[in-house]
């Protein structure tokens, strides 16, 4: 890993919180992604199990976290099981944790090879009544590849068909979505790296520079701040491809007169930043630019005025398109006749900003959490609200992270240039 080694007692006191949740007598196994093959005899960078990383803070293929609180032998309340580390596998792919490594990084004290769970598991599965298995239940979810996971699911139940068997998974939705103290530092430390980047970039961005270029310039300065690198992949969209949500070609040239709007964030010790700036690749806005821009900073401001403890994110989206109703019609993109003559599934608004407000944050970038349960203190979103106009060929997107408080929220990325002086300042420079 390229980051500094985070705190065990994040994955100790996340460990507590979940065991909390368990029925008696009961046991939660949790496996690792898969190493998923490329082409030929390659693989694809290995991404851990968000849950396990969770729990563990281990980021190694092949691992296990085992959790059984009433286990006879207190020895076994928690295991963490790694592949045993080999001489030949280490000459070809590198060095893999030690018993030692492993406790000082998840805090478990027990560490079993994987080359000889079987017997061990299959005894403590026995004494239990319950088993807790893990699944992906993130609402976004849309791949139809059967997972690890999956398998793993399949493998137990087949085997000990007569035991209670339950999510792990919906505990882990209530559970992640509340971050510790120790967890939002971690965050902030993504977030930190995120700007001092982004001011990089208002050094570096003037006409005929390509967008893949800036995508260069992210991806230096994260590994030069030891991030683990990009938490996903980088949006850098010039002129009209600003209002494909997802643009990730970052292959084209960067025009005089043109915005370029760029989503982009660090991810470090497994935790990731979010943000998004469109700025005047020529350093300084048009009047028609700054007009539609502030319009966007307005909403993004009404947006954290109202994301605090209570409100659900159905009805804190449906607040923020009332008032982006009333700025779009200050703006010339919709009439109030367009406003009374709308489709209520379909609002006139709707033609201009079509996505959501919020997400959840953390270890993933759509990180886990309910939609509709009233938004809690401890919660972690993004605020994104954009304009995107095709007449105009114009996407403009503002996005900050929030902690969520009992008494409203904090904004993480206060810090980082948002207003049009504050850009237009740092890119004359």
């Amino acid at each position: 890993m390229k980051y500094f080694p985070l705190n065990s007692t994040i994955f100790i006191n996340n460990r507590k919180r979940f065991i909390k949740e368990m029925k008696p007598n009961s046991i939660a196994i949790f496996v690792s992604n898969d190493e998923w093959p490329s082409n030929g005899d390659a693989l694809h960078h290995f991404k851990q199990n968000s849950d396990l990383y969770w729990l563990s803070g281990v980021e190694q293929e092949d691992s296990m976290v085992i959790l059984f609180p009433d286990c006879p032998d207190a020895k076994y309340k928690e295991v963490l099981v790694l592949v045993r580390p080999n001489e030949l596998k280490e000459k070809w792919d590198g060095k893999r944790l030690r018993s030692t490594e492993a406790t000082a990084i998840s805090g478990i004290q027990t560490i079993v090879w994987l080359d000889s769970i079987d017997a061990m598991l299959q005894t403590w599965i026995h004494l239990a009544d319950t088993i807790y298995l893990d699944s992906n239940e993130n609402d976004r979810k849309a791949s139809l590849v059967r997972s690890r996971e999956y398998r793993f699911i399949d493998e137990i139940k087949s085997q000990y068909r007569l035991h209670q068997y339950m999510r792990a998974a919906k505990i882990l939705k209530q559970l992640r979505s509340i971050k510790q103290k120790e967890e939002v530092e971690v965050i902030q430390k993504a977030i930190d790296i995120t700007d001092n980047t982004f001011r990089r970039l208002l050094k570096f961005i003037k006409p005929g520079v390509m967008e893949y270029e800036i995508e260069a310039e992210i991806v230096h300065s994260f590994l030069s701040q030891r991030a683990t690198g990009e938490a996903y992949g980088s949006i850098i969209a010039s002129g009209d491809r600003a209002r494909t949500l997802h643009y990730v070609s970052n292959n084209q040239a960067c025009k005089d007169g043109e915005l370029i709007l760029m989503d982009f964030g660090a991810n470090y010790g497994g935790y990731c930043a979010d943000l998004t700036r469109t700025v005047p690749v020529n350093g300084k806005f048009s009047k028609r630019q700054k007009e539609v821009y502030n319009a966007c900073l307005h909403l993004h401001n009404y947006a954290k005025g109202i994301l605090k403890p209570g409100i659900s994110i159905v009805d804190y989206t449906d607040k923020v398109g009332e008032e982006a109703t009333q700025q779009f019609i200050k703006i010339g993109l919709i009439t109030k006749s367009d406003v009374k003559n709308e489709d209520k599934e379909n609002r006139a608004y709707r033609k201009y900003l079509y996505h959501g407000i919020s997400h959840h944050l953390g270890i993933d970038v759509h990180d886990l959490g309910t939609r509709t349960e009233p938004i809690k203190a401890g919660m972690v979103f993004t605020v994104e609200p954009g304009i995107y106009i095709e007449q105009e060929q114009m996407g403009i997107r503002i996005e900050n992270n929030f902690w969520i408080t009992k008494n409203g929220n904090i904004d993480m990325m206060k810090n980082i240039p948002i207003t049009v002086e504050e850009i237009e300042k740092l890119m004359s420079k």
